[in-house]
């Protein structure tokens, strides 16, 4: 059964490259402007990932804007984790790291366990099945914890 919609949710993994960012855009797309949606990953070494635009990008949803940051950034940028209502941690380092960096405020910490789709497949379509898959894992996490779409643009 849904939750009720929280009103912020920080979407995190490990690089902020290629999960996270799904997330946080199937989140923009579903529920519009009823929900503030961020992402961030424990290290920001990475840019976001081709495979994770193109599959995204089958659904509508705009990724090759996105610009990852880190933890670390995102604080020193004034994005403090106590203003967010609930954070989804989608790898287990952004789980160890958020409990880590949350633990004095009272925050819900989640894990949602999805497939890291990097390094699968050794040929393009192969690849993009596995993007595909876990993109597929996000969204229906997201429908069951969250609900039915709410943005106009379902």
């Amino acid at each position: 059964m849904p939750s009720h919609l929280p009103s912020s949710v920080l979407f995190c993994c490990d690089h902020n490259a290629v999960r996270s960012p799904m997330a946080e855009g199937l989140m923009k797309k579903l529920y519009g402007q009823d929900v503030y949606v961020q992402s961030a990953g424990v290290r920001n070494d990475l840019d976001i990932d081709g495979f994770a635009i193109s599959v995204c990008k089958e659904l509508g949803v705009e990724l090759s804007r996105h610009r990852a940051r880190s933890f670390d950034e995102m604080q020193a940028w004034g994005d403090d984790l106590s203003g967010f209502d609930l954070v989804v941690a989608l790898s287990p380092a952004s789980q160890r790291r958020a409990l880590e960096l949350t633990r004095v405020f009272h925050l819900e910490v989640e894990y949602w366990q999805v497939l890291d789709p990097t390094g699968l497949g050794s040929r393009r379509e192969d690849r993009l099945s596995a993007y595909r898959q876990t993109r597929d894992q996000i969204l229906q996490r997201m429908l069951q914890r969250f609900g039915p779409a709410t943005s106009e643009a379902k």
